[in-house]
């Protein structure tokens, strides 16, 4: 590992320009950036770090378009991309990290970021599980999932649950939260590979190719032919239209995120909310980090559930910084199964 005092050429995942639709590989550019010195400015409560894991989430293909937003800000054209990864400090202005730390938190899609804002950074204290944990099950993804499940849709046992892009980085651990809780769980995603992953892997109930349905109305009161009592959202659209013809009386909606809309020149309307009414249905959007606060809480429970196997995560990892731009573009097509992550370095 470099050390502080040194100076490196930094290689670096740059943004082309803003996009239009889904990112593609070709909207990006791997370069190796500016010499930049290992060592905090003088006087700084900047943190330098080396870069380990990447995480690849859909929130970064939104950043990658023109927009203003005060909470949500764009990438820049001609800048490295940045998102959750691991790192570990090489050089340290701020008494709260010293050298040698392992972290996790926003970084540049970079070898070397220099964080100028280390409130955006949690060190690593538990390390007998996989550093690459801290990107997906450990990280923003599963303190989503845990949240959003917990918190938003309320769970009771015996509940009905419905997941879609549920071999996703949330999806896989929401089905699994509801299996421990004692739920009836069904997923659904995009290939038989992955359907067969749900049920053969992580516990699913049942699970269904939603490509291969030819009516996706009959393919839930298949699978529930009572009802859906929690829907757990990572799609939206169509699919969210035709979940709410089949909520139970006082059903719960968490929206975690609606992909199949982020890239579309006019979002699609939902036509069913009459349903909403029917059926006391409450539909419940939520942003992650409005749950930081408990994140203590939440690995305390989640460390548990890993050392004791009640739980398992699948990774997709790819090796090295030059193939990130294809395996974020991955992520818009549904090529990866379950998290998706890029090696930049192995400690």
């Amino acid at each position: 590992m470099a050390s502080a005092g040194e100076v490196m050429n930094n290689k670096q995942v740059i943004l082309k320009h803003f996009i239009h639709g889904a990112p593609k590989e070709s909207d990006m550019v791997v370069k190796t950036g500016s010499i930049m010195s290992l060592t905090a400015e003088a006087g700084s409560n900047a943190v330098v770090v080396k870069n380990l894991y990447l995480s690849c989430d859909p929130f970064m293909g939104s950043r990658m378009k023109k927009f203003e937003h005060p909470d949500f800000v764009s990438f820049k054209p001609g800048f490295p991309l940045e998102g959750v990864g691991v790192a570990k400090v090489v050089d340290s202005g701020n008494s709260e990290f010293k050298k040698g730390d392992l972290v996790w938190g926003t970084v540049g899609w970079e070898e070397y970021s220099v964080i100028k804002n280390p409130q955006s950074l949690f060190k690593i204290h538990h390390t007998d599980v996989p550093l690459s944990y801290y990107t997906g099950i450990l990280g923003m993804p599963g303190l989503t999932a845990w949240a959003g499940f917990y918190e938003v849709a309320a769970p009771k046992k015996g509940e009905n649950v419905y997941i879609s892009a549920a071999a996703g980085a949330v999806g896989q651990l929401v089905g699994q939260f509801a299996k421990l809780m004692g739920c009836y769980v069904v997923g659904s995603a995009g290939s038989k590979k992955k359907v067969d992953i749900l049920k053969s892997k992580l516990g699913f109930d049942e699970a269904f190719n939603y490509k291969e349905e030819h009516d996706l109305d009959k393919a839930l009161k298949r699978c529930f032919p009572e009802g859906i009592d929690i829907y757990f959202d990572n799609v939206g659209g169509k699919l969210l239209d035709v979940v709410l013809l089949n909520m139970r009386l006082k059903g719960r909606i968490a929206v975690c995120g609606m992909i199949s809309q982020y890239y579309l020149s006019q979002p699609e309307g939902v036509h069913n909310l009459l349903h909403t009414i029917r059926n006391r249905i409450r539909i419940e959007g939520f942003v992650v980090f409005d749950y930081l606060p408990q994140y203590s809480k939440f690995l305390e429970v989640v460390l548990d559930l890993i050392r004791e196997g009640k739980i398992v995560y699948l990774e997709d990892i790819v090796e090295g910084l030059e193939n990130a731009p294809a395996a974020l573009a991955g992520l818009f097509s549904g090529r990866n199964i379950g998290k998706q992550l890029v090696v930049v370095a192995r400690e």
